[in-house]
């Protein structure tokens, strides 16, 4: 049997087996759910730099240690914040209107895992899927099987040993685009969490299954005059976001946008800190390595160290380099480098004012970033409330992209995976938890006489 049978052969035996275990654990006490979830999360933990390693191992993206701090997150905050939300029974009731909402679960989630994150992601959306009561199905990319079935058997292992049914967390072990499309497609399957490439997201939309998916990146970070005496501060941010696991992340920066007033120190600040500004040659050979003629990310240069990156291109750079820097002063395909980089490199524009510098964050979103994230750093509230008409779903301020759009640093929801919104074709703009995963049902009893109607409308 050839890989593809194989694979679609797995997609229905497991997805078959989720079904079955979803009917068993439909009716769960929420309070075992919560501590099925709870005993996920602890398992996880002593296991996250292991199963961080085992993806850089397998996937070649990234490092060890700052995957260990994306799947602590995840089974820390995550599962912190899931504590104190109700996904399933009365979600509120209002006596006054006679109206009471109802949680339910969707039955067997679809969960399409990133190779970028593939350890990570599998926690968080195992985490949210088993909290709204559903059973869930994983499907990794090829490059990251192996992490993806560690991680999905040390959860299922804690979860059933609560006394959840075997089959209701799995992963695919024959990974192909056909077997992963059977698995959408499947009679047995409610819902699909799309998180990859743009063509995986779209076969999403295809399957004719409800789904949640997100779309690219293109951050524009907007560093405003009134931030000038922080500039170290603001350096340290956009660094540490950027080449937090070599910029796998799609909602780190991808642009830095100056003001005049502080470009020059800000470009200072960065360079103590570990950021390399490449010559225009220097510049052209990296876009040539990074991108496909096509203008697609090319694959072997994802999440990879700015050292690597460096060596790819034929150029030195000094010793703890963090990001390679590209000043630009267009945005669009003339200008690879001014799209999203799923890598530590980021593009330099300099703006002669805010005006300038809200236009310029605005055609960066608008390339390729559609509806996901922008950040500024300022300390005037009417240039942010300016900024935030940009087209994104996320308008982070004063605090690093990573760590902000995730919900650490601020007070959005934990999550892996942001919505995009309609702006990108997405039907959610949300961080999405498990309280997308539910079903609300309301009950409502009459509240006034029916017959009213013909009094109110006429006969």
């Amino acid at each position: 049997m050839d890989a593809d049978l194989r694979s679609i052969a797995a997609a229905r035996r497991t997805v078959e087996a989720a079904w079955n275990a979803y009917q068993t654990f439909l009716g769960a006490d929420p309070a075992l759910i919560d501590r099925m979830v709870e005993a996920m999360a602890r398992a996880v933990e002593p296991e996250a730099r292991r199963l961080g390693q085992m993806a850089v191992e397998e996937t070649g993206y990234g490092n060890t240690e700052d995957k260990r701090v994306k799947n602590l997150f995840n089974a820390l905050s995550v599962a912190d914040w899931l504590r104190d939300v109700t996904t399933l029974g009365v979600l509120w009731r209002d006596d006054v209107t006679k109206v009471a909402a109802i949680g339910e679960p969707m039955g067997v989630v679809a969960a399409l895992i990133p190779v970028t994150n593939p350890t990570s992601t599998i926690i968080y959306k195992v985490l949210s899927a088993v909290k709204a009561g559903n059973a869930i199905v994983c499907a990794p990319h090829p490059r990251g099987v192996r992490c993806g079935m560690e991680t999905v058997r040390i959860m299922a292992q804690a979860a059933e040993q609560l006394g959840a049914p075997k089959g209701l967390i799995q992963c695919l072990d024959e990974v192909t685009i056909q077997g992963t499309a059977e698995l959408m497609r499947h009679r047995r399957t409610s819902v699909i969490m799309a998180t990859g490439g743009p063509g995986m997201v779209r076969a999403a939309y295809s399957s004719g299954k409800p789904t949640i998916a997100v779309g690219a990146g293109n951050v524009p970070c907007y560093v405003h005059a009134s931030k000038a005496d922080e500039v170290g501060e603001v350096a340290e941010q956009i660094l540490t976001s950027k080449c937090f696991d070599y910029g796998t992340a799609c909602v780190s920066e991808q642009a830095v946008i100056a003001d005049r007033k502080l470009a020059r120190e800000l470009r200072q600040e960065m360079k103590m800190r570990g950021a390399y500004f490449c010559t225009p040659a220097e510049a052209n050979r990296l876009a040539a390595r990074i991108f496909t003629e096509s203008n697609a990310i090319h694959p072997d240069f994802v999440g990879q160290s700015a050292q690597a990156l460096a060596d790819a291109a034929g150029f030195d750079v000094p010793p703890r380099t963090r990001v390679l820097v590209s000043e630009e002063t267009e945005v669009g395909w003339s200008r690879p480098l001014s799209a999203e980089k799923l890598n530590p490199v980021l593009a330099f524009y300099e703006a002669r004012d805010t005006a300038e510098g809200l236009a310029i964050s605005d055609r960066i979103v608008r390339f390729g970033g559609w509806g996901h994230s922008a950040v500024i750093h300022c300390g005037d509230p009417e240039v942010v409330a300016a900024f935030s008409r940009v087209p994104a779903g996320r308008v982070l301020v004063n605090t690093p992209a990573i760590m902000g759009g995730m919900g650490f640093s601020t007070d959005l929801e934990p999550s892996f995976m942001l919505g995009t919104g309609t702006w990108s074709g997405s039907i959610v703009s949300d961080n999405v938890t498990a309280l997308h995963l539910i079903n609300i049902k309301r009950v409502a009893y009459e509240s006034r006489p029916w017959r009213d109607i013909y009094d109110v409308y006429g006969a």
